[in-house]
């Protein structure tokens, strides 16, 4: 398999208007991906791919771009405006589209910008297929525009966000309501500040949201997953059972209880899997990650539940939850995967089950979210200038050496973890086990290594 230097572990992603988020890069990978996937059309005389984004204002620029790459080739595009990642996803399949993509970088802030893609089938692509879109991108794309008779299409599809709102609230149990329930739903100021806090309202819940007036550069400002923070306020202000937090592109979520305390992707997949097991929903058992918390492990372990870790991202998550044909999977990050119901990570549709759990025990969030106790776990970024650099920091004897004696000392009492990220120029640092301030002292000393490397 040839090396892939635009895609990440989640797409393509970087600084909008620096390579490789540019309208000429985005221009080309339409040419590419089109190209690619128009074999795969079965029937029908017009070949289709749906187009997503976020609230970025950059998703103009690059949404026109891959719009004319698409069409040059012989693809018409649909237009759904804001809509959650999932939501493309689901569209893609449920519409038998060729392909789709949607345009976000997650929870970044708005000056980055990325673009996933999703298979016929819903799922995001595989390595193998990302590297040949790069081989097509590096050839001759002249090659593959099509005669001005055979150009695409655009079009809107003004019953997007009414579709997938419906279709998240089908994942909600026919027999139970949200009636009488007070949530606080953080949007991020992103791709669902108007299909979440439908979603909710229509079954029966009273909302107070948060980051819903998005503006192009306020996306995941000091709202939303990744900034809990006045989620967890005003839940206690307004005496809310619970408080639901997106990302920018929805496909995550982090919860809080009637008191404030976080809920993370561990504790909700730990919670799902209770659930499901109990109304023997659940099928083989669990993918979780590398970065997955012990106690959950330990957790399902006494639960009868088998658990499978993968790399880190949903899109591994989903690859081996294929393979051992489970059903649930998910990060601790709160990327959940419900394989009953969806393809990849979907914030609300996680959420969903976790409050169908609340309502059917008639129970307080905090006496049904905190499902086991986490081991000690302690996390730390060093960030370089460039991915290149981060991953030949990972190289060097001494930063290899300093890694050996870490996991040396640490034994069998607990795990570290060193890579680099997928998406952004950050060597990622994890460890865990049954002393806190070993694991701390550890992760300080191999973070000062890669903080000399540079």
């Amino acid at each position: 398999m040839a090396e892939r230097k635009l895609f990440g572990t989640d797409g393509v992603r970087g600084k909008s208007n620096v390579f490789p988020m540019t309208a000429e890069i985005a221009l080309k990978l339409g040419i590419a991906a089109g190209s690619l996937f128009k074999p795969e059309k079965i029937s029908g005389d017009r070949h289709q791919v749906i187009i997503g984004k976020d609230t970025r204002l950059s998703c103009y620029m690059i949404e026109n771009a891959l719009a004319a790459g698409f069409t040059a080739v012989g693809i018409d595009v649909v237009f759904v405006g804001p809509l959650p990642t999932p939501a493309v996803a689901f569209l893609t399949r449920s519409m038998r589209v060729d392909l789709g993509v949607m345009i976000s970088a997650s929870h970044n802030p708005y000056q980055d910008n990325g673009i996933k893609i999703f298979g016929p089938d819903g799922f995001k692509l595989s390595d193998d297929i990302e590297a040949k879109i790069e081989e097509l991108m590096s050839g001759d794309l002249s090659k593959l525009l099509v005669p001005a008779d055979d150009i695409g299409r655009m079009s809107r599809l003004e019953s997007a966000r009414g579709r997938y709102i419906e279709y998240v609230k089908s994942s909600f149990p026919k027999h139970l309501s949200l009636d009488g329930k007070k949530i606080v739903i953080d949007c991020a100021n992103g791709a669902a500040y108007k299909v979440a806090p439908a979603i909710l309202w229509e079954l029966g819940a009273e909302i107070v949201k948060l980051g819903v007036e998005p503006n192009g550069r306020n996306i995941n400002a000091d709202v939303g997953a990744l900034h809990v923070e006045q989620m967890q306020k005003k839940v206690v202000e307004v005496g809310a059972d619970i408080g639901i937090a997106l990302d920018g592109d929805a496909d995550r979520v982090i919860i809080c209880d009637e008191n404030g305390n976080i809920v993370d992707g561990d504790q909700i997949i730990a919670r799902i899997a209770l659930a499901w097991q109990q109304a023997g929903m659940l099928k083989g058992g669990v993918v979780a990650t590398v970065m997955s918390n012990l106690g959950l492990e330990k957790f399902l372990e006494e639960k009868g539940i088998k658990m499978e870790r993968s790399p880190v991202g949903d899109r591994y998550v989903s690859e081996v939850m294929k393979t051992s044909g489970f059903n649930l999977g998910g990060e601790q990050s709160g990327h959940v995967i419900l394989g009953k119901h969806a393809t990849t990570g979907d914030g609300m549709m996680a959420a969903l089950q976790v409050l169908a759990a609340l309502v059917f025990e008639r129970k307080k969030a905090s006496e049904v979210l905190h499902v086991f106790e986490p081991f000690p776990q302690v996390l730390e970024n060093v960030r370089f200038e460039s991915r290149e650099k981060a991953r030949a920091a990972l190289e060097l004897p001494e930063v290899k050496e300093g890694i050996r004696l870490a996991k040396e000392t640490l034994g069998s009492q607990g795990r570290i973890l060193i890579r680099t990220s997928g998406t952004e120029p950050l060597v990622r640092i994890m460890a865990e086990g049954t002393d806190e301030l070993l694991i701390k002292g550890l992760v300080k000393n191999v973070s000062s290594l890669f903080e000399k490397s540079k």
